[in-house]
């Protein structure tokens, strides 16, 4: 079960570096007014959903404590990160404050994670 749970740990892993690498590849393009929501940001969020969601319960299937008022504020921050790159995935430019809001939240979402013990 341990090498399953750390397989899926990677894999969210490799979700957030998507997110937060389509954020970070658009930081001068923010400032010029034409950032973009790229498709790698919307399948980062999404693979960090599944897999987040399959940790849960692979943590508790392995009768693992799982703190659940950290999973459910990192759902929500997720959910609305997820909720603005959808909503706005298709247009040319967005604005700065939503592209700045996603890359706020996902490094909450990090400090979250790493930080609340």
């Amino acid at each position: 079960m341990d090498v399953l749970i750390n397989v899926f740990v990677a894999l969210h892993i490799i979700g957030i570096a998507s997110l937060l690498g389509g954020f970070l590849t658009q930081m001068k393009a923010m400032g010029a007014g034409t950032a973009r929501f790229g498709p790698a940001m919307l399948h980062g969020a999404l693979v960090m959903l599944v897999t987040g969601v399959a940790l849960v319960g692979l943590n508790q299937a392995d009768d693992q404590t799982v703190n659940n008022l950290k999973i459910g504020i990192k759902l929500g921050i997720l959910v609305v990160i997820l909720a603005l790159v959808y909503v706005k995935r298709d247009e040319e430019q967005v604005d700065k404050g939503a592209f700045a809001a996603v890359g706020a939240l996902t490094t909450a979402n990090i400090f979250i994670a790493t930080l609340w013990t």
